[in-house]
């Protein structure tokens, strides 16, 4: 029972590390297709991407506004790119469409817009609003005592932000247990560190004087992410926060060493290619 145990779990983790390069090669393709994008924030999310779309969320994409379905909102909207390339991983529309990222008539816009692409389910607006929105959800989701679980990715830098904790205290004094949200602590923003521009050490103490059960994991570890979602899934009366331990740009190796200036960069043809051999892993080629 433990050897069979222990295959499922390879088998999971197989499963989920090629979803999220999958999702990885999208998102190179969506911003490649303009030539310039908030590469680094939308690599370092899509592990979590990876598990929450492959494994955990309860969606049917041939009923995206399935009512009482669990919901994401993507609070960091820069990161709409890594959205579109999960939902089009995914099968809610065509892999093409990514490649009209940001052009006339498209409808993926540059950050997400419910009103425009399948599968979105909320429109990011100035960064910090989304948790609010996320908050919103979940106390609908109560009343209507549908089951639904309400996801929410917000950014490090977008932490400092007041409204991020204003939404906090309002969770934890409804007791939201069916709200789950991932800090995405890529430790860095558009204008340096975060330690540099607003410290927010520590993360975990912060979030648990606020009221919330919180998990501090490996970001790019597939199935501490599921675990740490399944304990989430058991709190009887708070909100969780669950803190992923990320490298901005991760899996691209330029993205990376760029540090702060992945943030937003350009991305030529040839570096499109580069990147999606070393997210395969294609290394003779």
């Amino acid at each position: 029972m433990v050897n069979n145990k222990k295959a499922e779990g390879k088998e999971m983790q197989s499963f989920l590390e090629a979803f999220a390069r999958d999702i990885r090669e999208n998102i190179i393709d969506c911003i490649g297709s303009i030539g310039v994008g908030h590469i680094g924030g939308c690599l370092s999310i899509a592990d979590v991407l990876a598990v929450l779309y492959g494994r955990r969320m309860r969606i049917d994409k041939s009923q995206p506004r399935l009512e009482g379905r669990d919901r994401l909102v993507c609070s960091k909207g820069h990161a709409g790119p890594a959205i579109y390339a999960t939902l089009a991983a995914s099968g809610y529309f065509p892999k093409e469409e990514l490649l009209t990222l940001n052009k006339g008539g498209t409808n993926l816009p540059s950050h997400c817009d419910m009103n425009k692409t399948i599968g979105v389910d909320m429109t990011a607006g100035s960064l910090g609003q989304g948790l609010s929105c996320a908050v919103g959800m979940a106390i609908g989701s109560k009343i209507k005592d549908d089951g639904a679980y309400i996801y929410a990715i917000i950014g490090d830098g977008e932490s400092q932000e007041g409204q991020i904790w204003e939404a906090a205290m309002l969770a934890a004094h409804k007791k939201l247990n069916n709200l789950i949200v991932f800090t995405d602590y890529n430790k860095m923003q558009i204008d340096g560190t975060v330690d540099e521009i607003n410290s927010l050490a520590p993360l975990d103490k912060k979030w648990r004087a606020f009221g919330f059960k919180v998990q501090v994991i490996d970001g790019h570890d597939t199935l501490a992410i599921d675990n740490a979602i399944v304990k989430a899934q058991k709190s009887k009366d708070k909100p969780s926060m669950i803190i992923l331990n990320t490298i901005k740009g991760k899996g691209v190796s330029f993205a990376e060493a760029a540090k702060v200036g992945c943030h937003s960069m350009s991305l030529s043809a040839e570096q499109c290619e580069v990147a999606k051999k070393e997210i395969r892993g294609d290394y003779n080629d």
